[in-house]
């Protein structure tokens, strides 16, 4: 099978019309240099550097061939999901911390051909002796700035030494700040920057929302009831701050969802999915959220604490506005803050009005089921169990999801009650299950 075929079966298994002009780019780079390749989060960098590796893998060879490293557990779960999209039948495995290490310590004892994950819990295999990386031929390191700004310079550094026989890097990130470290070993690297010089993002409109004291919650409740419903990405500078936010929206019957690096895993990837797939219109998050998660155009970003620095503030308004998308961003600001420099474009004063409206409740809700891939349930299995057992219309079924050890369905709000009591004794692929 030529290059050219493969790249073929790929892109219609993931039923992808053609690229864009980036991920075009990337395939006609070709595999033999080295790459530098610098694109805005949510512009199919995934995708990109996965197609052109596919033409690299052999089922000859049965070692490691392939690792990829990414800053969060997220993006590392994204990166393997497009790959397994892809269809092209390599066993793959994703690492990371939160993910229990006996099972992937099983599933490693036949090495995979493309091997994902987080860089601390890669060094933890290789240093237990799960894993070798002698026969890895490309290494690709995504947003690997935001690894080294998280402070994984002495795990990426080890895993390096363990790489003798690579042949070619790949390096990506959404910012043009980068500085390509040492021990990666790039030589003479192609550099593709798809980044708009202009920081201020076309279609996007910045807002200041004043508060009147210095806590900003009330002002930030106001806010989200003038948003008709559209889906806001609540940023703050520290995790107790997102506690805070999330506790006292739930106190205001607001439903949210809660992101940051001191949560478990499976909560995570529950508030990901529920924000995804519109359960929750509402997601306060650190700056983990600002790059490398899989999440849809966002309406709304809002700037509960200001950002520390222009960078950051760059990447969470790229969450809206995308592509040819509108969207708008507030700083909310109290008596003794005044809008950062970096912000080149003077943003307009948006007045709340005097009487408070409520947030609007979102039109889904996700039940969710105990089983997932563990249980070889797949998400055929659960769609065809709601429509038949659950007597679901099209309509009233959402995005539905399959995670290691559950699965979630966004069904109709109003539709949840009776659903419920329909499949509450009924077994899904002949397996009895809780559904909730």
């Amino acid at each position: 099978m030529t290059n050219e075929d493969i790249i073929a079966r790929a892109l219609k298994n993931t039923g992808i019309a053609a690229l864009n002009e980036m991920q075009q780019a990337v395939l006609d780079v070709g595999t033999t240099k080295d790459l530098l390749l610098l694109s805005p989060t949510g512009s199919g960098k995934t995708l990109a550097f996965l197609l052109p590796l596919l033409t690299t893998l052999t089922d000859e060879v049965k070692k490691i061939q392939a690792l990829i490293i990414a800053p969060s557990r997220e993006l590392a779960i994204q990166i393997e999901t497009v790959f397994r999209s892809l269809g092209a039948g390599y066993k793959v495995n994703c690492c990371y911390g939160g993910h229990p290490l006996r099972i992937e310590s099983k599933s490693l004892e036949y090495p995979p051909t493309v091997l994902i994950g987080t860089p601390g819990r890669i060094l933890d295999h290789l240093e237990r002796g799960n894993i070798q990386l002698d026969g890895v031929k490309t290494w690709i390191l995504d947003e690997f700035d935001k690894s080294l700004e998280l402070g994984f310079l002495d795990e990426m550094k080890k895993i390096a030494a363990h790489l003798p026989g690579v042949r070619r890097r790949v390096l990506t990130s959404a910012t043009a700040a980068v500085e390509v470290p040492g021990f990666v070993g790039m030589r003479k690297p192609i550099r593709l920057s798809f980044l708009k010089e202009n920081k201020e993002v076309k279609g996007l409109t910045l807002r200041v929302v004043k508060s009147p004291v210095k806590d900003k919650l009330e002002t930030l409740y106001k806010l989200l009831g003038e948003l008709k419903g559209g889906s806001a990405l609540i940023f703050c500078n520290y995790r107790e701050t997102v506690e805070r936010v999330c506790d006292y929206l739930t106190k205001m019957g607001v439903e949210n969802g809660c992101f940051h690096g001191g949560m478990e895993q499976l909560e995570r990837e529950r508030a990901l999915a529920y924000f995804r797939n519109g359960s929750i219109t509402v997601f306060v998050s650190t700056d983990l959220a600002s790059r490398g998660l899989d999440i849809a155009e966002v309406k709304h970003v809002i700037h509960y604490h200001l950002p520390v620095n222009e960078e950051a503030y760059v990447h969470r308004n790229g969450r809206t506005a995308r592509m040819h998308a509108e969207g708008i961003a507030y700083l909310i600001l109290n008596e003794t803050e005044t809008v950062p420099e970096y912000v080149t474009r003077e943003p307009e004063e948006f007045f709340l009005p005097e009487v408070t409206k409520k947030p609007i409740v979102p039109e889904w809700k996700t039940i969710v089921i105990n089983r997932g891939k563990r249980d070889k349930l797949s998400k055929k299995d659960v769609v065809g169990f709601l429509f038949q057992k659950g007597q679901l219309d099209k309509a009233d079924l959402g995005i539905v999801e399959i995670k290691e050890s559950c699965a979630f369905a966004a069904v109709k709000r109003e539709k949840v009650k009776g659903l419920l009591a329909r499949i509450r004794d009924e077994k899904i692929k002949n397996m009895r299950a809780k559904f909730v």
